[in-house]
């Protein structure tokens, strides 16, 4: 959630998530070369020439700051800060880096985050103090005088409704912002779920369990030899994308794990046979 992408991360996240284009199709569009714009998401590749740097964000409609990873806008890079309404002590916050802007967005950007703000600023303002405070005095007298005229016991349901229908501002208003609050939460935390980026926190082991054999079939469907599946397994494992490593990167790696005689046997030929088996056993148990 925190990670900064590269110049090579933002330009494969542009062609390949938000433009849906192949290297070539992207060439055709943009009349840069395709070994050229290859090259530019290559990691190891540094040098982008000015002419495709703006060539490439007129075609993506960002900011060149965004491409140039000076930026974090995509489409706002020139908003003028009092537009914000920010105040001196917000803006020294947000631009201090001691807290995740980017889970802030998250925040306020979520549908139910209005409706927080309004119910805190109900609380804050006290605009709903005075209805709390007349609808309690006006069940508390109903309360008394039916106390005073029928002389009930200390559990008549009458009386103990009119005593615990009568709301505590305290009480009413934590439990209102609190409900806001966990729904947004919840709903960032869910989408968070399968986040590289986000720490995993989930300890279930039939969960652990299944990530493990996604992982597993992943590699194993993974188009390359051996050594590239098992390869693919370990960057999977690292929170990596194998795809993004560059050839010699890929082959390196490959080398170094063909060294492992654990990984040897993780991966086999064998090793698709034996993942089914595992699922099939894990289904059986589960019907169990």
């Amino acid at each position: 959630m925190e990670t900064k992408l590269t110049i090579q991360e933002r330009l494969k996240d542009l062609r390949v998530v938000d433009k849906h284009l192949t290297l070539e199709q992207l060439s055709e569009q943009t009349g840069l070369s395709r070994s050229a714009l290859g090259n530019y998401e290559s990691n190891d590749f540094k040098d982008i020439s000015p002419v495709a740097i703006t060539t490439l964000a007129k075609f993506y409609g960002v900011s060149t700051d965004y491409l140039l990873g000076l930026s974090e806008n995509k489409n706002h890079p020139n908003t003028e800060l009092q537009a914000l309404h920010l105040n001196d002590d917000m803006i020294n916050l947000l631009s201090s880096g001691s807290i995740n802007n980017r889970l802030l967005c998250e925040l306020v950007l979520h549908p139910g985050f209005r409706q927080l703000l309004t119910d805190i600023e109900i609380c804050v303002d006290r605009i709903a103090d005075m209805h709390i405070n007349d609808m309690n005095q006006l069940l508390e007298k109903t309360r008394q005088t039916i106390i005073e005229k029928y002389s009930p016991d200390a559990h008549d349901v009458t009386v103990r409704t009119l005593e615990l229908a009568q709301v505590d501002e305290d009480i009413f208003y934590s439990h209102v912002i609190h409900d806001d609050l966990d729904t947004i939460v919840r709903d960032i935390r869910t989408a968070h779920q399968k986040d590289q980026t986000t720490a995993d926190t989930n300890h279930d082991t039939a969960a652990t369990t299944e990530q493990v054999q996604e992982m597993l079939e992943n590699a194993l469907n993974y188009e390359g030899s051996l050594d590239q599946k098992r390869a693919y397994l370990v960057c999977q494992t690292l929170k990596i994308d194998y795809d993004r490593l560059s050839p010699d990167d890929q082959e390196n790696l490959a080398r170094i794990v063909r060294k492992s005689p654990i990984m040897s046997t993780v991966i086999s030929q064998r090793g698709r046979a034996a993942l089914h088996q595992q699922k099939n056993s894990g289904k059986r148990k589960k019907k169990k």
